[in-house]
């Protein structure tokens, strides 16, 4: 049975927010909001938990996992940055969006992609989000929660309770969630590439392409 902690959108509650990292630490999957939709979340390093998360996504391996990071340097650590994705990265982070690029060493093989070795990279702007990332000290391995069989992000979390209550070990209640899921912006080749429309505006990288 998961818990259920009702955390302020705005002003999220310390002593929740670090309990909602201790559940990460000792290997628990949680959904938590974002600036674009819920989402689920483990531990980077936490193997257990990603495969849990494939299999609740039926996700195949040739899903191109995301890391949340909490601010664009640390960002910098997992990713191989150019100087022309730095600009795209530094104007459009924090916010809802995902960047696909070249993974750095730092990054566990099993989020990588088997064949490009290229990694999803976010930096969310909510403060549900900042605070569970500031805390945890670390990036976050992380997928919107899409249903199988669904075309939209879950966004109430009380319809989420007893759909996944004995699938993850923690949902936040930071409100109403998003209807879409973050936008996806391949960095990889140098030149903007949209593969999935989401909530974050696409026409500045469609300018760049």
């Amino acid at each position: 049975m998961s818990q259920f902690f009702q955390i302020h959108p705005e002003n999220p509650q310390p002593r929740l927010i670090k309990q909602a990292v201790d559940i990460l630490r000792g290997g628990g999957v949680i959904v938590y909001p974002t600036d674009s939709s819920y989402a689920l979340g483990c531990a980077m390093g936490n193997k257990t938990g990603v495969e849990r998360i494939r299999r609740l996504r039926r996700l195949d391996d040739k899903h191109n996992f995301t890391l949340a990071c909490c601010d664009l340097s640390q960002l910098g650590l997992f990713a191989k940055v150019d100087t022309t994705a730095f600009r795209l990265l530094k104007a459009h982070v924090p916010g809802p969006y995902t960047f696909i690029l070249d993974a750095t060493r730092e990054v566990p093989r099993i989020l990588m992609h088997p064949k490009r070795r290229t990694i999803g990279l976010r930096v969310p702007g909510a403060p549900i989000a900042q605070a569970l990332l500031s805390e945890l000290g670390e990036p976050m391995m992380t997928a919107s929660l899409i249903l199988p069989g669904e075309d939209l992000p879950m966004s109430d979390p009380y319809e989420m309770r007893p759909v996944l209550e004995h699938q993850v070990d923690l949902i936040i209640d930071g409100g109403y969630g998003g209807l879409e899921a973050s936008t996806v912006i391949s960095l990889v080749d140098g030149r903007p590439e949209v593969l999935r429309t989401g909530c974050g505006d696409t026409a500045p990288f469609l300018d760049q392409a």
